[in-house]
């Protein structure tokens, strides 16, 4: 099996050298370039090809935020992850508006943020507690919506079904939660799931709950 290629980005070189050390250790993970700011991370990413950006949120020239902005738009198939010291809202809802699958805080332990590179080089999203907590209650300041709009570009319309399931989605539910909540299986939400990501061509779940509480009423 292929290592998962991260690349590092951080303007402190310490926590660089401490990211590559921890991360070289493991089996099917390969640190394949490093860079210190924005710029110069879009440089190495055409250069290294990697599979997860470990990114910081606060760096010179070229922040967090704008560099997952362009790297999601030059290099759509980097999983980008925020790691950073700071929790606000701008960052947070920033970077995953921005095409981020993850935010970790940097006191994560190292076994949760080696998950995590697994976990975003297999296309899932990975969230720290605290910042899904305040993703949960951002989505919930504003009711579900009974129906959601067409996806945009493809015509087609959601079934009554998906319509349902994005509305529990938007209001934060877990697939388990809205398995019983619908009295579904998990994988039938799961096909649900996959259903609409695909008709509003979305990456992943975030982006998603995002996208739907964005959507104004039908």
């Amino acid at each position: 099996m292929r290592a998962i290629k991260v690349l590092l980005v951080d303007d402190q070189q310490l926590m660089r050298q401490g990211l590559r050390k921890m991360l070289e250790i493991e089996d099917g993970i390969e640190v394949a370039g490093e860079a210190a700011d924005g710029e110069e991370a879009l440089l190495v990413a055409g250069e290294c090809r990697p599979d997860v950006a470990l990114v910081d949120a606060r760096m010179p020239r070229m922040d967090g935020v704008e560099l997952i902005s362009h790297l999601s738009a030059r290099h759509p198939g980097v999983a980008s992850i925020v790691l950073s010291t700071f929790d606000e809202d701008d960052y947070i809802f920033g970077a995953l508006r921005a095409g981020a699958v993850g935010y970790l805080l940097k006191d994560c332990t190292p076994e949760d943020l080696v998950d995590s590179v697994r976990r975003a080089g297999r296309g899932e999203t990975v969230l720290a507690s605290p910042v899904a907590a305040r993703l949960v209650a951002e989505i919930r300041r504003t009711p579900p919506t009974p129906a959601v709009p067409a996806a945009p570009g493809d015509g087609a319309r959601l079934s009554t079904r998906e319509a349902q399931v994005a509305a529990l989605i938007a209001a934060g539910a877990s697939n388990r939660e809205i398995a019983a909540r619908l009295r579904l299986t998990e994988g039938t939400v799961k096909n649900h799931v996959s259903s609409l990501l695909r008709k509003f061509g979305l990456r992943d779940r975030t982006r998603l709950a995002l996208h739907l509480k964005d959507t104004p009423d039908s």
